[in-house]
């Protein structure tokens, strides 16, 4: 299990929790916590006893996006790092979530602020839990800045295009209740619960069969931009061999003998 100075990394049974670890920078992106994401997503990849991913932060806040003094040319933290950047010039947009998806549903449990980098990476996971006094916004423009995280693309096939643009173009802090009402966050809980809340759906999640429960989520992603027919083909294409798995089997058994199914994904 892998994990760096600013992003640990445990385990909630079936769980993979990734924390961001920075509370005194309110979780602000830096390279150390570029390369804990990182790695976290491809160990959630790898390891077939992980079902879901709880991503989260410390200290009462998500993230507040990137390190300014950093993007300023003013050094970064964790140094040693640096060989890994050169090594895949793209880890950070994977780190992200730009440039990759992990393939298990990952849920996100945001405390706190939740703005700029830290908006940008949470349009990347599949389900969003938010405390009641979070905020969230992508302030980039206030700053002169692009918001290159993603958002100008993905931001608009997630909400109402009028609410992406406003929220791109004025740069300005919603609410919790405004990012629910807006969709991009699903539910809201009493501030501190949130992670508790994410850590209860990652169990109703991992209880369901695993190789139904990726199919699904790869469903949803790839046939986004297709047309219906085009759409209704890819899903029936992945869909239908889960009908033959084991663990299809062993669901329908379950059912019909009154009892909690035992996935073994095959």
């Amino acid at each position: 299990m892998g994990g760096t100075e600013h992003l640990t990394v445990r385990r909630e049974g079936a769980t993979l929790v990734l924390t961001l670890d920075r509370p005194e920078a309110k979780n602000a992106l830096s390279l150390p916590m570029l390369v804990g994401l990182h790695d976290g997503w491809l160990e959630a990849d790898a390891d077939d006893t992980i079902r879901s991913v709880v991503l989260t932060g410390a200290g009462g806040s998500f993230c507040a996006g990137m390190d300014l003094k950093a993007l300023a040319g003013k050094g970064m933290e964790g140094e040693r790092y640096r060989d890994r950047m050169t090594a895949d010039p793209d880890l950070h947009w994977k780190a992200m979530l730009r440039h990759h998806r992990p393939r298990k549903p990952v849920i996100a449990a945001v405390e706190g602020y939740c703005v700029a980098g830290g908006t940008e990476i949470l349009q990347g996971t599949d389900i969003r839990i938010a405390g009641s006094s979070a905020t969230f916004g992508l302030f980039e423009v206030r700053r002169g800045l692009f918001p290159i995280g993603g958002s100008t693309v993905r931001l608009p096939r997630q909400i109402a295009r009028t609410h992406a643009l406003e929220m791109l173009l004025t740069g300005r802090p919603y609410s919790a209740e405004e990012a629910a009402r807006i969709g991009l966050v699903g539910q809201v809980v009493p501030d501190g619960t949130a992670l508790e809340r994410a850590l209860a759906v990652a169990e109703q999640i991992n209880a369901c069969g695993p190789l139904a429960v990726e199919a699904v989520k790869a469903s949803v992603y790839e046939t986004a931009d297709m047309t219906e027919t085009e759409g209704l083909a890819a899903e029936l294409k992945r869909g239908w061999p889960i009908f033959a798995t084991a663990d299809a089997k062993e669901g329908a058994r379950a059912f019909a003998e009154k009892r909690a199914p035992v996935y073994r994904r095959e």
